[in-house]
């Protein structure tokens, strides 16, 4: 802050200098450049040298890090990490839904089982029939089901044994990993 005013003052005392120069016309043209030029390079390297020395006094007034500190009150505790347990995707973390589900026309009727594993979700039927032909060429047999609020289900397992629908859920987390978000559907009737 006193730099800032320093430096106000050192224009202003320039300002009188020119105006003092300027009062006095007895000198010549050349001698005056030659003053201001001067005095220009004085005040900015006084300026310029104020700065620095400013700058360089702050150098050594402290830190606020903690690390270098002697105090008793900032000592570190250093926490031991508790190891993280292992997070494995099992047929007890599936997703249960409850919809009223048909075949659509083109499909086997599949409407007859309590139990979908659902591997993918769509509202338009194009892009359900792209993905069910990446399925095939991966290995499922997928059957696309539609549900009453119009979205369609892709099934790779339809059965009526609960369980049986859980452990494929896990079968599929295991073996394929881009898969990992398949679900499990219950049929209402």
């Amino acid at each position: 802050m006193p730099v800032f005013f320093l430096h106000y003052f050192i224009y202003y005392i320039y300002i009188l200098i020119i105006y003092f120069i300027d009062i006095h016309k007895s000198l010549s043209f050349v001698i005056q450049n030659f003053l201001d030029m001067i005095l220009l390079k004085t005040i900015s390297a006084l300026t310029f040298s104020i700065i620095i020395i400013s700058c360089a006094s702050l150098k050594n007034k402290g830190t606020s890090r903690f690390d270098d500190s002697n105090s008793p009150y900032v000592q570190e505790k250093t926490a031991t990490p508790k190891p993280k347990p292992q997070e494995t995707k099992t047929a007890q973390n599936v997703v249960v839904r409850e919809e009223k589900v048909k075949a659509i026309a083109s499909e086997t009727d599949q409407t007859n089982y309590n139990f979908y594993v659902i591997i993918g979700s769509f509202r338009i039927i194009d892009n359900a029939y792209n993905y069910k032909n990446q399925l095939i060429e991966e290995g499922f047999k997928p059957v696309i089901l539609e549900n009453e609020n119009g979205l369609y289900r892709i099934s790779v397992k339809s059965t009526n044994i609960e369980s049986e629908a859980r452990n494929n859920i896990a079968s599929i987390r295991s073996k394929f990993a881009q898969h990992e978000d398949v679900w499990l559907l219950i049929s209402k009737k």
